[in-house]
């Protein structure tokens, strides 16, 4: 089953929050680990801070997500359109695995 890519909004000026679940893709048992990598696709507009795994259980899009099964960061800046951002995390299966996953954030003006 193929999902499609989530969708975040923020304003040119806001600080969003951002949390990605990872639950689908990791094997029973396994966690995610380490400092997660995110990054813009096609540009360095925005900014990311506090990449982490989730250490509580947290809700995204409606659905728990259990701890170490979610990556969260907080993003500023960009222009109004649209960003494609790639999260990358490690995992504590072994041997040791590297998840990838994609979101996009819609940036709207700030009287929007």
């Amino acid at each position: 089953m193929t999902k499609a890519i989530q969708t975040q909004q923020k304003t040119e000026s806001e600080t969003r929050n951002i949390a990605v679940s990872f639950a689908g893709k990791l094997d029973s048992g396994e966690l995610l680990t380490g400092t997660p990598t995110v990054a813009e696709v096609t540009t360095t507009d925005l900014t990311f801070a506090s990449e982490a795994v989730n250490t509580a259980a947290i809700t995204i899009n409606g659905l728990s997500t259990a701890t170490g099964k979610a990556v969260q960061f907080s993003v500023t800046g960009g222009s109004v359109g649209t960003y494609e951002i790639k999260i990358a995390v490690s995992t504590d299966s072994t041997p040791g695995q590297v998840l990838y996953g994609t979101i996009k954030l819609k940036v709207v003006g700030d009287t929007n």
